[in-house]
């Protein structure tokens, strides 16, 4: 029996009937509606003509999450008084209730790309939803753009609904079409802040950690709510473990605790979605309860400000979940659950003053995960770059290569992009591509069924307290009956039974070896750049180069090689930290790993000379090394001249005219420029070949290079063929020659040329001399060489500055002349005496 006033009470009623006309007319709209509303629950049995007596429609619905999507099933089915699997059913991935009368079918977007990539027409349904868009899944944004291609060639009469819990919709009306935008509002209720930060100092999260005061802090807060407040307490926490960690300081409270994230038992979601059965509740949940499920009987939230978002470290092949400050989008959707039934209050965990620096909105994904899965699905659809789809982001130039080869190094792609037929088969096993490869080859060399167990462990990482070791979490999970093993199963099955139907593997046990060696073998073909040696007291090197340590007191620290499973890299940290890895030998390395294998002669720079050897390596783990005696002249050449990029020129032998001939031809080609040439670093490395030869290809390491005399090299570098060259020394003197007779060094070094000479050296010249037309800049020594005047000018230091240097010096020089009128004076190296003397 249908609950009507269940429906009539559900406020998107009122914008159903917009919602009807802009499919009729447009075929497309975008639906804003906050949480709570029915836009989940009531629209798709409207649109399927199950109530208000429309036409009858096949409707599916996508959700970003299991669990949303078996809640979303249940409470269909429950307002039109049936069980799920009769006209309301669900499929996500392992778990499937669908009867012959089903027409609203809620899936999640992972399916739903599935289903699009095996029928693109999606045979039989008149209208698809996408729910929750505006939290930028990656599988929902490609879902969306996969629809929008099937309805623009060979699916016009497909109806498409982008439902949004916030009223960002323009982005998406625009992806649409121009699609109209229905708003439905709902009954929202005020909500007090009440702004509860930290007493003490609390570290930024990092990686997947987070400081535990604030956890301790948060739980402190939940107890605080329960004292001042009425109702129900929902907390928001970024992850799985730290609701654990929250519920086991909340022990003794006067209210049940339950938790609420996609890997809770299917009876714990229904007990929080069913709404308090008596006492107070606790609920402690992930993002999940932001907008994709309704808590009933919540007055009170409690918000750690944490979440949880993919981020890919491209370089060094890691990505992981990584906890990162809530935006304020999220905030606010969080915030609006404690009044969606009443006035109620929100308890934020942070500073007042911090609101205002947060990101405005969450990342989109596409934007910072792994983009592996989204180019496989590309490249299936027939766009190999992702080009021409309708994406509200472009997906990262950068992202998509680290992508392609991944694909490429495991078979899935071509050398053009396109999809081969191995890609499409592991397309379809509902898996990272990584973890698609690892199943299909690892069922030839360890059987279908034990490769399907450790991708099930892969493909959803085990709790913590099953250990870092792959092998010990398989043996725990197999005699496991928590959630986590009873979830793993139902994986395990479900990749077996694929495999039935591949070609490449049996579903059956067939494969040799103990656990530990399959274990390992299945991680290493999943991440073989993850592979990695021992290098002593629990550190490792991976192939990729990357450094992993293992925690004190892992059984893994003695094993001589490891394949990394999960691992993530604090910033601030050289290492990446391994959380769950498997032991590997040798052999199997090289099995995995075989794409990254290197033998040869390697010749380079390295610690300051010049190394040749013959080298056997796995990416940047080195398997073999022996010293060459006799390498090739050429690499060795190539060597020598990055250590001259590296270290400079200075390599060379550099005598104090060499030096000086270089500040020369500097000052030329800067004051005249071509054809006298450029000297810097850079210009003279790119130009080796034309100077340093032939010493630089007799060379063979950093001591012969210490014996190439620069200078005479320079010279190489003159322009003899147009003749200028001729004229260095007339151009850019080494010396000049004063009135005295001296001839004096030229210093290149400056903007100027500098004239360092003694002052009664330059009596008699009015004119300061002039290098290349440049003045040069003459510094006036005592008798005694020290600094009396630095000018350009010679005539107007003798009418205005000498007059000055003589009264300050003539009486401490008195030996020496100090004339009046220095311009009619003969100059002279002499003492007065000596010049007396003739």
């Amino acid at each position: 029996m249908i609950r009507t006033d269940a429906l009539d009470q559900l406020p998107v009623r009122t914008a159903v009937p917009a919602l009807e006309r802009a499919l009729d007319e447009r075929g497309a709209a975008v639906l804003c509606a906050p949480p709570g509303t029915g836009k989940t629950t009531l629209v798709p049995l409207v649109l399927a003509g199950l109530t208000g007596g429309g036409p009858a429609r096949r409707v599916l619905v996508a959700e970003p999450r299991r669990i949303a999507a078996r809640a979303a099933a249940r409470r269909m089915a429950w307002l039109l008084g049936e069980r799920t699997g009769e006209r309301v059913g669900f499929t996500v991935r392992g778990e499937r209730a669908v009867g012959p009368n089903t027409v609203v079918e809620v899936v999640t977007t992972g399916v739903l790309l599935q289903r699009l990539q095996r029928d693109q027409e999606l045979t039989g349904v008149d209208v698809v939803i996408i729910d929750e868009c505006h939290e930028r899944h990656l599988d929902a944004d490609t879902a969306a753009a996969f629809l929008l291609d099937v309805r623009g060639t060979i699916r016009p009469d497909l109806r498409l609904v982008a439902a949004s819990a916030t009223t960002d919709a323009a982005g998406w009306a625009r992806l649409l079409g121009d699609a109209p935008v229905v708003e439905a509002r709902g009954v929202s209720h005020p909500v007090e802040v009440v702004w509860a930060p930290p007493a003490g100092p609390v570290r930024p999260p990092h990686g997947m950690r987070v400081d535990p005061a604030l956890l301790t802090h948060v739980a402190s807060v939940v107890r605080r709510a329960l004292a001042e407040r009425d109702g129900d307490v929902l907390c928001f926490l970024p992850g799985v473990g730290e609701i654990g960690r929250v519920a086991g300081q909340l022990a003794g409270v006067d209210a049940e605790v339950l938790q609420v994230h996609g890997r809770a038992p299917a009876a714990v979601q229904d007990a929080v979605l069913a709404g308090p059965s008596g006492g107070r509740r606790v609920v402690l949940a992930t993002s999940v309860a932001e907008s994709s499920l309704t808590v009933p009987g919540v007055r009170v939230v409690v918000d750690s400000g944490l979440a949880r978002e993919p981020r890919t470290d491209h370089a060094r092949g890691l990505g992981a979940l990584t906890t990162v400050r809530a935006s304020r989008a999220a905030g606010r959707q969080r915030a609006g659950r404690a009044g969606r039934e009443a006035p109620g209050a929100v308890y934020r965990c942070w500073e007042q003053a911090e609101n205002g620096r947060l990101a405005a909105f969450p990342s989109p994904e596409i934007k910072v995960a792994d983009l592996a899965a989204f180019a496989l699905q590309a490249a299936c659809w027939g766009d190999p770059d992702a080009s021409g789809l309708a994406l509200l982001d472009p997906p990262p130039v950068g992202a998509m290569g680290a992508a392609r080869e991944v694909l490429t190094a495991v078979g899935a792609v071509d050398a053009t992009g396109r999809a081969t037929s191995r890609g499409v088969r592991m397309s379809r096993l509902g898996l990272h591509p990584r973890l698609a490869r690892a199943l299909l080859d690892g069922a030839g060399e360890v059987g279908g069924r034990r490769a399907a167990e450790v991708v099930a462990l892969l493909s959803e990482e085990p709790p913590r307290d099953y250990g870092d070791d792959l092998a010990h979490a398989l043996r725990t999970a197999r005699r496991g009956g928590d959630g986590y093993a009873a979830r793993w199963r139902q994986e395990v099955r479900r990749l077996s039974q694929s495999l039935g139907s591949s070609k490449s593997g049996s579903s059956g046990d067939s494969g040799a070896g103990p656990d530990d060696a399959a274990v390992g073998l299945v991680a290493a073909l999943a991440f073989p750049e993850r592979v990695a040696r021992a290098r002593g007291e629990g550190a490792f090197l991976m192939v990729s180069g990357t450094g992993a340590e293992l925690r004190d007191g892992s059984r893994l620290r003695s094993a001589p090689w490891i394949a990394v499973a999960v691992a993530d890299r604090p910033s601030h940290a050289a290492s990446a930290r391994v959380r769950l890895a498997a032991v590997v030998d040798e052999g199997t390395a090289r099995l995995a790993a075989g794409h990254l294998r290197f033998s040869g002669e390697e010749v380079r720079w390295a610690d300051g000379d010049v190394v040749a050897r013959s080298v056997e390596r796995l990416g940047a783990v080195e398997l073999s090394v022996r010293a060459l005696r006799r390498p090739a002249p050429e690499p060795v050449r190539d060597a020598l001249l990055e250590g001259l990029r590296r270290e400079g020129p200075g390599l060379l032998r550099w005598t104090r005219d060499s030096e000086q001939l270089r500040l020369r031809l500097a000052f030329l080609h800067r004051v005249l420029g071509p054809p006298w040439p450029d000297v810097s670093d850079d210009a003279l490395l790119a130009r080796a070949g034309e100077w340093l030869e032939p010493e630089l290809s007799r060379a063979g390491r950093r001591s012969d290079l210490a014996r190439i005399d620069a200078g005479q090299a320079l010279r190489r570098l003159l322009p003899w063929a147009t003749g200028d060259a001729a004229r260095l020394d007339e151009l850019a003197p080494e010396r000049i020659e004063v009135p005295s007779g001296s001839r004096i060094r030229v210093e290149y070094g400056g903007e100027q040329p500098v004239l360092a000479v003694k002052l009664q050296e330059l009596f008699g010249l009015s004119e300061t001399p002039r290098v290349a037309g440049v003045p040069v800049l003459v510094h006036l020594l005592s008798p005694a060489g020290r600094p009396a005047a630095v000018t350009a000018d010679l005539a107007s230091f003798w009418r205005e500055g000498y007059r000055g240097v003589r009264a300050e010096l003539r009486g401490r020089y008195p030996k020496h002349p100090w004339p009046e009128d220095p311009t009619t004076t003969v100059a002279t190296r002499f003492t007065s005496a000596r010049l007396r003397r003739g």
